[in-house]
């Protein structure tokens, strides 16, 4: 009986020092990266100060001569102090923040900017016996920007190597199987740092599975044999799939994993739009999960995105109004009418707009009734009008909808009601992405996704931008339009 207990403990132990270990590295990582976010940031204010008094740059200002750099030692501290707070409370010393530098940069440019701001008010605020200089202040800004980022990246690309990204990785077992679980073991696939690998999955308490799992993935058994599961795969993260086990299953699955100090999550199979927006609160003690707040629905955002548009609008109808004079002429030598064109759409809510073109086809292209894409090669287009669609130049006459309010610069693109009637009966979430204005470009155009293509792919990039929405994202996808272009449609 003896051999019996110890035999298993032995085979067993492997598995879960990798998993221990994987956590103490991750660790090991985030106590790093703080470590050297605090020194490069003493350095940069450092540096920033010497700069200001030491340097040529001191002959700017009234007296800066006359104060040695070292003096400045208080505002030093005080900076560093403010500087490690708003890190914490952006929480970027996290694992998966380390492991996806795009996500870090944006928070890193968050912090830097609050920083300036709250560092100036709490300078004059305590009143230091020397004021707080403003060229010290740029300056500071500057360094801090620049030193953090490369570090910040040299750090990244040390943590992703194999050797240290493979004991970064956690090991997820799925209890049960369904469509929501194989949509999330894809995502699980296609990550660029692949901080997760499936280890398998086990069928429920009834001995089979809502839905089939692939090959691929390993079948490990039964509900019943999850606690030897557990310690033979080095399990880290237990996902159940599937809803329908009864509330005592769930409590008795979550109490197992919490033993064993595995993580254990739920996938909300209810809720198949807008994930990211889910929030768990309380309502008179009552625990309630729901969709709450969305990155635009935050005021400063909103506000960040109207001013970045309306600014944007204005100066690339400015910009590109002599581009649409030349262009609407050449429309006219080839095609005698109007230069323009207009369509309705839905914007924002479904509320209906004329949307503005310069005419890329022949006139009454369209007949009464039959409402639908143009193709690639379309006979109706003019010669004209295949350059204008292939360098986009037909929607440049869109900035004064942007000016107007009724659209954005990034975001899904507007469809015609005769479509949307359709779309929003035939495709999951279709009118989801009508919670924000349609945009000139978008993410799912960027991804080659417009005119007719698959529309699943297309929602499934509205979602997203919707779900992630950052200022940083929109000027990335106005980079990637301004010098990737397609065909369009």
């Amino acid at each position: 009986m003896e051999q019996a207990i110890t035999r298993p403990t032995t085979m067993l132990a492997p598995a879960r020092a990798t998993s221990s270990r994987g956590r103490r590295t991750g660790l090991q990582l985030i106590v790093l990266s703080f470590i050297g976010d605090s020194i490069v940031a003493f350095l940069a204010l450092a540096a920033s100060s010497w700069l200001r008094f030491e340097s040529p740059l001191a002959d700017w200002g009234v007296g800066a001569r006359s104060v040695p750099w070292t003096s400045y030692r208080g505002h030093l501290l005080l900076g560093l102090a403010l500087f490690s707070v708003l890190c914490l409370h952006f929480r970027i010393y996290t694992v998966p923040m380390m492991l996806r530098f795009r996500l870090l940069l944006g928070a890193l440019l968050k912090i830097v900017c609050v920083w300036v701001v709250a560092y100036i008010s709490l300078a004059y605020l305590l009143r230091f016996d020397l004021p707080v200089s403003r060229l010290y202040v740029l300056i500071a800004t500057g360094t801090l920007t620049v030193g953090l980022l490369l570090w910040r990246r040299a750090f990244y690309k040390a943590a992703i190597k194999a050797a240290v990204l493979g004991k970064l990785r956690e090991r997820v077992l799925f209890v049960d199987w369904s469509p929501q679980s194989a949509a999330l073991a894809q995502t699980m696939a296609l990550d660029r740092q692949h901080l997760f690998e499936i280890a398998g999955c086990v069928s429920p308490a009834r001995d089979d599975y809502a839905a089939p799992p692939p090959a691929r993935v390993r079948r490990l058994g039964a509900y019943d044999q999850l606690p030897a599961i557990l310690q033979q795969h080095g399990i880290d993260l237990v996902i159940l799939a599937d809803l329908s086990p009864s509330d005592d299953e769930m409590l008795r699955l979550a109490n197992l994993c919490e033993k064993e100090m595995v993580e254990f999550k739920v996938i909300p199979s209810c809720f198949q739009v807008f994930v990211s927006g889910l929030h768990l609160e309380s309502v008179n003690g009552v625990p309630v999960l729901g969709i709450s707040h969305l990155p635009l629905d935050s005021p400063f955002n909103h506000a960040v995105k109207q001013a970045t548009d309306y600014i944007g609008g204005l100066v690339g109808l400015l910009l590109s109004a002599p581009l649409i004079a030349v262009c609407g002429l050449l429309v006219y030598l080839e095609s005698p009418g109007p230069v323009f064109y207009r369509q309705q759409r839905l914007g924002r809510d479904g509320r209906p707009f004329w949307l503005y073109k310069i005419r890329s086809m022949r006139l009454n292209a369209e007949q009464p009734g039959q409402v639908g894409w143009s193709t690639r090669d379309d006979p109706r287009r003019l010669r004209i009008g295949a350059f204008l669609r292939r360098w986009n130049i037909d929607e440049t006459p869109q900035f004064w909808n942007v000016v107007k309010g009724e659209m954005s610069l990034v975001g899904p693109r507007p469809e015609r009601p005769e479509l949307i009637a359709n779309f929003k009966e035939a495709i999951s979430h279709y009118n989801a992405r009508h919670n924000i204005k349609p945009g000139l470009t978008g993410w799912a155009q960027v991804n080659g996704f417009r005119g007719d293509t698959d529309l699943n792919e297309r929602i499934r990039c509205d979602l997203y931008y919707i779900e992630n929405w950052s200022l940083l994202l929109d000027l990335q996808i106005m980079l990637i339009t301004l010098f990737k272009h397609k065909n369009a449609c």
